[in-house]
């Protein structure tokens, strides 16, 4: 394809030096031969610019059925609102700018009769595009934070705490029971058996459920404190359905609150697709098997979560006794490290 546009746009300038070199050995006057090709090069313009924003609109209805479907979060909804009015603030300008940009070509192609004007400034003028351009960017600027600091730092009372961990390439979710805390862990204690390094003897982790299998199960209209955790590379915990991402980066805690509206049998129904699933990716080039590095994520009723999260062991439970008791006995050495 590239190579048929790259021979199609040196034929068309051959064939322009050959009109010109035939115009030169005709003997047409060159101001004749000079407004025919201004005015062929203009016409060209304003069909290019016809076409192609023909082209545009019709492509963007086109492919509109390959997009996301509509945000199954609380925030997302409200993301997406956000991201349409830019879009209708980006397009109004686009359309405005190219009209303008090809019909100039157009009705202001070169005529020896008429002189340009000299206009060196315009104070009016500049100050127009100066101040309208600022405050529409400030207010479009001002509510993407407010979004962000709600998505990053508010605090849900009445929601539950889910550790994403991320690593070389798999992911692994833990979920705080009944006190709302997640046990401390330290990567010294990373194992075979314990994948996560968790301190067993943190009280917070007596009661941390980390589910088996490779399967996030979330309850809808429950807010989650999300905590994303790696290690060993950056990662990019990336939730496509509920317009969530946030890098996993090796050493730190970062943050995410969502709270999920629709349930995966709704969606199946909006999506007319019995196969449909949520998923959780990783959106960061991390290695090899990157492209491996996928979750199914499951948006269950409150009482059917309930169901689903009492079939799944407390890690405490699942932890093997020789590995607890070591953990036990070196609890002391890792408190006083991840102290300094």
């Amino acid at each position: 394809m590239m190579i048929t546009i790259l021979l199609g746009t040196l034929v068309v300038i051959r064939l322009m030096s050959v009109s010109q070199m035939a115009s030169v050995l005709s003997g047409e006057d060159e101001d004749v031969a000079q407004k025919r090709d201004n005015s062929m090069n203009s016409i060209g313009m304003m069909l290019f610019m016809v076409i192609g924003l023909a082209l545009m609109v019709y492509m963007t209805i086109k492919y509109q059925p390959f997009m996301l479907p509509v945000a199954a979060s609380v925030h997302g909804a409200e993301t997406d609102f956000l991201l349409n009015i830019n879009f209708a603030v980006i397009g109004v300008v686009f359309f405005i700018t190219q009209v303008m940009l090809f019909w100039f070509v157009y009705k202001y192609q070169h005529n020896k009769n008429r002189r340009a004007l000299f206009y060196p400034d315009n104070h009016k003028l500049e100050l127009i595009w100066t101040v309208v351009p600022t405050i529409v960017l400030s207010a479009l600027i001002v509510t993407g934070l407010r979004e962000w600091n709600k998505m990053t730092q508010g605090h849900p009372d009445d929601g539950m705490v889910v550790q994403v961990y991320g690593y070389q390439f798999n992911w692994i979710t833990r979920y705080s029971g009944p006190d709302n805390k997640l046990g401390r862990s330290y990567y010294k204690l990373i194992s075979d058996t314990n994948p996560l390094g968790i301190d067993y003897s943190d009280p917070a982790s007596k009661d941390d459920i980390m589910t088996k299998g490779n399967e996030m199960h979330l309850p809808k209209g429950v807010p989650i404190q999300f905590i994303f955790n790696s290690r060993d590379v950056i990662h990019s915990a990336y939730f496509p359905h509920f317009r969530t991402q946030m890098n996993c980066v090796p050493g730190m805690d970062t943050r995410f609150y969502m709270e999920a509206t629709i349930t995966t049998n709704e969606m199946k129904g909006i999506t007319k697709n019995e196969k449909f699933d949520y998923v959780l990716l990783c959106n960061k080039i991390c290695g090899v098997a990157h492209y491996n590095m996928k979750m199914t994520v499951v948006v269950d009723e409150p009482a059917e979560f309930s169901n689903w999260l009492k079939g799944e062991k407390k890690i405490i439970d699942a932890a093997p006794t020789a590995e607890l008791e070591q953990n036990n006995t070196t609890a002391s050495t890792v408190n006083t490290e991840v102290a300094l």
